[in-house]
């Protein structure tokens, strides 16, 4: 028996750019590469040619990100590593009846009840990465925000290299970002990016009472030019009880929310606000709808219109949600 997955409906959570949806898969803009060609496909049916969940990407040069299966796809759309996206999809789609050893397709991951205890990982990895690649300082990044959050760049992979700290300054995960498409990828035996708050060392470090929260690395590294402090969860689909929780024991006692303007930034925000309201006091910052996300915001009107907007913040209690 295999996991049956409602392919479509896992899709359907994400924002795609000149979509077409037919009947058995969808065709749009490649979420892999800066391109306008609807090119990417992914079959959300099973065909005589494919299983529902193959996709490919005619226009990709490089082999590893032409096609691929449901697993990789999601991974990269939930921007967490592949075990993760197993275990979701086994949390979201088993049934008593379906036991793991009957699941070929997953067979990569086990589910058990034990949490995993990772290991930090060494530092010295960074060293090799002591390297700038100009792609962040055009995105707005200022060199001394590159500077406190570690980033570096692997010249082999033309990657840029996002270290992500535990509360205790210990190396818990790193990300690497190619410069020349959206492909990222994560350091084998790091910690789960569900686990972590990007910036949470940084807060503990300088004892931070009032912080930004977004959704991406770059979102907060842009805040952090600003002058604004900031953490990150990893994406919209990241926010859970363990992230909740790391917030409630840190120094914070105050989150003002930039949520990025579409419908998965909105139910991003809609949790977050469910889950801390009461336990921290929540600010939600208004940005103009025109723009993508806070480094949109940035690069559209400037970083002092991102520190405005931080400033400018209101109580989330006193905002009606047709604004927010």
């Amino acid at each position: 028996m295999t996991l049956n997955i409602d392919v479509r409906a896992e899709l359907e959570q994400f924002e795609w750019e000149r979509a077409t949806w037919t009947h058995d898969r969808l065709i749009a803009v490649s979420p892999f590469r800066y391109d306008r060609t609807p090119s990417f496909y992914v079959y959300t049916a099973d065909t005589a040619d494919a299983k529902a969940g193959y996709w490919g990407d005619p226009g990709a040069r490089d082999p590893e990100w032409q096609r691929g299966g449901i697993v990789k796809l999601l991974a990269f759309l939930r921007n967490e590593t592949t075990a993760e996206t197993l275990e979701y999809l086994r949390y979201k789609y088993s049934s008593p009846e379906t036991s793991s050893d009957s699941l070929p397709q997953l067979k990569p991951l086990k589910l058990t009840q034990e949490r995993r205890i990772y290991r930090p990982l060494d530092m010295r990895i960074l060293d090799r990465y002591k390297w700038r690649h100009p792609y962040l300082g055009q995105r707005g990044i200022s060199e001394p925000v590159q500077r406190l959050m570690r980033i570096g760049y692997d010249r082999e992979r033309k990657a840029i290299v996002i270290p992500w700290f535990n509360a205790n300054g210990s190396l818990g995960a790193i990300k690497y970002r190619r410069v020349d498409t959206k492909v990222f990828w994560y350091e084998k035996g790091g910690r789960p990016i569900r686990e972590m708050l990007y910036g949470i060392d940084v807060v503990y470090a300088r004892r931070l009472r009032r912080v930004a929260l977004v959704e991406a690395e770059v979102d907060a590294m842009t805040l952090m030019s600003a002058g604004v402090p900031a953490i990150a969860t990893g994406g919209a689909t990241s926010w859970n009880a363990g992230k909740r929780d790391m917030i409630v024991r840190s120094p914070i006692e105050d989150v003002v929310i930039f949520r990025d303007n579409d419908e998965a930034g909105r139910a991003w925000r809609n949790r977050i606000a469910s889950d801390l309201r009461g336990l921290v006091r929540l600010e939600c910052a208004l940005t103009p709808r025109y723009v993508k996300d806070v480094n949109d915001f940035a690069q559209s009107m400037g970083l002092s219109a991102v520190n405005s907007g931080y400033k400018n913040a209101r109580y989330i209690d006193n905002i009606s949600k047709r604004v927010i």
